[in-house]
């Protein structure tokens, strides 16, 4: 008999080790698919929640936010692409030259939901960022992302246009600052069990197994 686990899984669309996360997290329910099946949930958490809408070169970002130096950068961004290519995952070398505001993604997201998309629609930002290099604040680049997955686009401009879903993303990222979440991913598993981290598939699969035969 399949248990179904509720999955909350806090991120942003510009977090590498959030790509890092679910890829991992998907192939540990995929080892487990006689026993587990995943209700996925993707809940909003920004990064960079003051970003302008110009944004920032990525180096200068994280040398001000974490004191890293060239070196350093150089290494995490190796770390990254290999753990992504060991997860089927491809972090474009050179492609990210700048981080940006991701509100309007999320608010993307949320209609995503409503439409039973929201996973196909995670994953296409992350490549459309990570792999491709494009920007996640402008819509041009959200709505053709939207309509990819097989979302209505002209409903995604307008939707984008608007404040639409604006206030429901502000209270669930207030929701999980609230409830102690302050770095990402951060997966909640039935209301109740919090692993955080870009974890091995190994950890996802033990604590998946674990939860699951405590119901």
């Amino acid at each position: 008999m399949t248990t179904t686990l509720k999955i909350d899984f806090v991120s942003d669309v510009s977090c590498p080790w959030c790509v890092i996360g679910l890829k991992a997290l998907e192939q540990a329910a995929d080892r487990l698919k006689s026993e587990v099946a995943l209700d996925m949930h993707f809940q909003p958490f920004e990064l960079n929640p003051q970003m302008g809408p110009e944004g920032q070169d990525i180096n200068e970002h994280l040398q001000e936010k974490y004191g890293s130096t060239p070196e350093q950068l150089e290494r995490n961004r190796e770390a990254i692409a290999a753990r992504g290519a060991e997860l089927g995952f491809t972090f474009g070398k050179g492609k990210r030259s700048r981080v940006y505001n991701t509100f309007d993604a999320h608010r993307l997201l949320h209609w995503a939901e409503e439409n039973s998309l929201q996973p196909q629609l995670k994953l296409a930002l992350f490549k459309a960022y990570f792999t491709d290099g494009h920007d996640p604040s402008n819509h041009e680049v959200l709505v053709r992302v939207a309509g990819e997955v097989g979302l209505n686009m002209d409903e995604a401009r307008e939707l984008l246009a608007s404040d639409r879903f604006a206030e429901e993303v502000r209270e669930r990222e207030q929701f999980y600052l609230q409830h102690g979440i302050h770095s990402v991913p951060a997966i909640i598993v039935n209301d109740r069990h919090l692993i955080q981290g870009g974890q091995p598939v190994e950890v996802f699969e033990q604590a998946l197994r674990q939860i699951a035969s405590q119901r």
